[in-house]
């Protein structure tokens, strides 16, 4: 059975109301679905856009304009979509001072964001940006080398296992299942530590404390 670890990123949208009191939710909204998505390490520039893309309909189009937050993946970017109907009023991007109150909404999105752009559609506009993820794959895992090796090992590990549940409608490995083979895979190499004269719980011990380690210096690069 042909096993790939995989995180299914569905498209998105959240109708809204331009209305500074809106704003708020967005953001709450993006933090959600890229923690469900597995894409912490780009939450704040997602909100960040989020901000600026709807604050900008609510400055040059107007408060109480009926918008349309849309998030989706375009291959290994986060893409984030304002739909609004005034098609109009198109966001620029002005070289604002240090000290204006205004006209930065675009220029922070452009430093963030890889790209963005706007369409123009009979019935409205999109203007979007995109921003990098960090993934090596659409469907893949943020995390490293570290992280596509194991997707790997457990691409091989699953060949022939006969404890792992087998895919349903495809065969694409859900994360549950995923779960299951890494357990496995980590309970053998105890197994493994075991007869060879190791002690497995001090093994286990060592992988925690370099995990937590690990976990903890990326955090700190990532402030």
């Amino acid at each position: 059975m042909g096993l790939e670890a995989c995180m299914t990123r569905k498209p998105w949208d959240l109708p809204f109301t331009a209305e500074p009191t809106e704003v708020a939710a967005l953001r709450r909204a993006m933090r959600l679905h890229l923690g469900i998505w597995g894409l912490h390490e780009v939450t704040d520039e997602a909100q960040l856009c989020v901000s600026e893309l709807a604050s900008n309909v609510i400055t040059h189009v107007g408060p109480g304009t009926p918008a349309t937050l849309a998030v989706s993946m375009n291959g290994v970017h986060l893409r984030i979509e304002v739909h609004d109907p005034d098609t109009r009023a198109l966001p620029t991007l002005l070289d604002a001072s240090a000290d204006s109150e205004a006209g930065r909404g675009m220029a922070l999105v452009d430093a963030v964001a890889v790209r963005w752009g706007v369409q123009l559609h009979a019935d409205r506009k999109v203007t979007w940006c995109e921003l990098p993820t960090g993934l090596a794959s659409p469907n893949g895992h943020c995390g490293g080398a570290r992280v596509t090796r194991v997707e790997a090992m457990l691409r091989l590990y699953g060949n022939g296992t006969e404890s792992l549940p087998r895919a349903t409608a495809s065969r694409t490995l859900g994360l549950a299942v995923a779960e299951v083979a890494a357990i496995d895979m980590i309970a053998d190499l105890l197994h493994w530590l075991r007869a060879h004269g190791c002690d497995a719980d001090t093994a286990l011990d060592r992988a925690q404390i370099h995990f937590e380690a690990e976990v903890a210096d990326a955090g700190v690069l990532g402030n």
